[in-house]
């Protein structure tokens, strides 16, 4: 926990010990100052809880003080101090955003419970600030999908995530590794610790061990200062290991250590435990990197308890719509443009499309499109030349991966053709090969089911 201080600020010197020593006995960091800009020079240099300033000083007064500090740290409470004679000026002074004020002579009891109080407020403030600032971080980080295969990985994430376990996150670039990695930890015992992202490929090997062990002073040329790493930092918290395949031989081996100790030493220092939860995310098959020789053996089965595979978004489809109409959204908003939705020739385009970037590549389109568009709709007009010059576009094929149910493959199948042929019924059966009633027959049961109306919005054609 971070110490709580104290700033005085007052002309007499008396009155500066004589608190100091009171706040030194609450425990409290106390800092002073012998005049008002003494007092803001204190105020840039270090974060102030509660500033107790005098009313009446020469030169810039306590009021100028009080409006100086709001702009420099409006965190911090600021308590008058004043004199019988002057008390109509410090409820003044309230009005401009002083928590209270306490009359001279001071009396310890009670300048003791108004600091106390005004510390209860600042806390309360920072708090609300905190909780809002982790709201409006996971508004932007919404998890958008609803297609079997995204909603299965779900259910493993959900299931790992109040759970102590290691998680080793699985997938091509682009597919929200990271995103993932966050919901672990914001569904864990230790949401309210640290999360603390490493992008390992993005770190040169030189400087991985100092980045992630820290180091002490004068532990190498040019360490002028300790500074702690990464899992220093995640400590009651969760460390995110990003591409952990990149991160060489020699470090693989520290980091063994910390999985199996739970110890770590900076460099040029001793031995220190650390309780973090470890979740690492790669692009890359490990268990061929094992058998190649490059990631140790031992290492890869100390991270692979819990494995997350993230689908491509080629393989989950039907997850586009939802997740262009998120990104839309968002950028319609950052970008001030009243943008409503896509054509449907612009939405068979997204659909269709192979996304080799996945969803960064398609939040890139979006974004790109809701700043080219003039309209109110998005049309194929604004979309990359390569959403139509790839083999893949034109919605003329689907994706499935390896092991979706027959049923999940047929229902899509069917879904797609209907959407092709805009409802169609006979078209698209001519197109599938069976007879037209069978296409009743299997909508009927899909309705059973619980899914949506297969030509919602599409044309009768039957």
């Amino acid at each position: 926990m971070d110490p709580i201080t104290v700033l005085i600020v007052d002309d007499e010197q008396s009155i500066l010990e004589s608190l100091s020593r009171i706040f030194a006995k609450e425990g409290y960091t106390v800092a002073t100052a012998s005049d008002a800009r003494g007092g803001l020079d204190q105020l840039r240099r270090r974060p102030v809880n509660v500033l107790v300033t005098d009313l009446v000083m020469p030169g810039m007064n306590g009021v100028d003080l009080l409006k100086a500090a709001k702009a420099i740290a409006p965190e911090t409470e600021v308590v008058m101090m004043t004199a019988y004679g002057t008390v109509e000026n410090a409820v003044e002074a309230m009005k401009q955003g002083a928590y209270d004020f306490v009359t001279k002579p001071l009396k310890r009891a009670h300048i003791v419970g108004v600091v106390r109080r005004a510390l209860e407020k600042q806390s309360l403030v920072v708090e609300n600030r905190n909780l809002k600032a982790q709201l409006e971080a996971t508004r932007r980080r919404s998890i958008v999908g609803n297609s079997l295969p995204w909603r299965r990985m779900m259910d493993v994430v959900m299931q790992a995530a109040p759970s102590s376990a290691t998680v080793l996150i699985q997938g091509e670039s682009g597919t929200g590794k990271e995103l993932l990695a966050r919901a672990i930890h914001d569904h864990s015992q230790r949401q309210s610790g640290p999360f603390v992202p490493v992008n390992c490929a993005a770190i040169p090997e030189t400087i991985m061990e100092a980045e992630l062990f820290g180091y002490e002073r004068g532990a190498f040329t040019g360490a002028v200062a300790r500074r702690d790493g990464r899992f220093s930092l995640a400590h009651s918290g969760t460390l995110f290991l990003d591409e952990v395949g990149e991160i060489s031989p020699q470090v693989q081996v520290k980091l063994l250590r910390v999985l199996q100790e739970g110890e770590f030493e900076r460099l040029g220092g001793r031995t220190q435990k650390v309780d973090i939860r470890l979740c690492a995310a790669t692009n890359k098959d490990l268990a061929v990197e094992v058998q190649e020789g490059r990631f140790r053996e031992d290492l890869f089965y100390r991270l692979n308890v819990i494995t997350v595979y993230v689908p491509p978004l080629r393989e989950r489809s039907d997850d586009v719509p939802l997740l262009a109409d998120f990104f839309l959204r968002r950028y319609a908003d950052k970008n001030a443009k009243e943008v409503s939705g896509f054509t449907r020739v612009a939405m068979d385009r997204l659909v269709g499309y192979h996304w080799p970037g996945n969803v960064r590549e398609l939040e890139n389109v979006v974004e790109r499109a809701v700043v080219l568009t003039k309209d109110r709709v998005i049309d194929e007009e604004v979309l990359p030349r390569g959403l139509f010059e790839s083999g893949a576009a034109g919605g003329q094929s689907i994706n499935v991966a390896v092991g979706t149910p027959l049923e999940e493959v047929e229902r899509r199948l069917i879904f797609e053709t209907l959407r092709r042929t805009k409802g169609d019924k006979r078209l698209a059966a001519q197109l599938l090969g069976i007879a037209t009633r069978t296409i009743y027959r299997r909508l009927e049961s899909f309705r059973n089911e619980g899914e949506p109306d297969a030509d919602e919005g599409a044309g009768s054609g039957s």
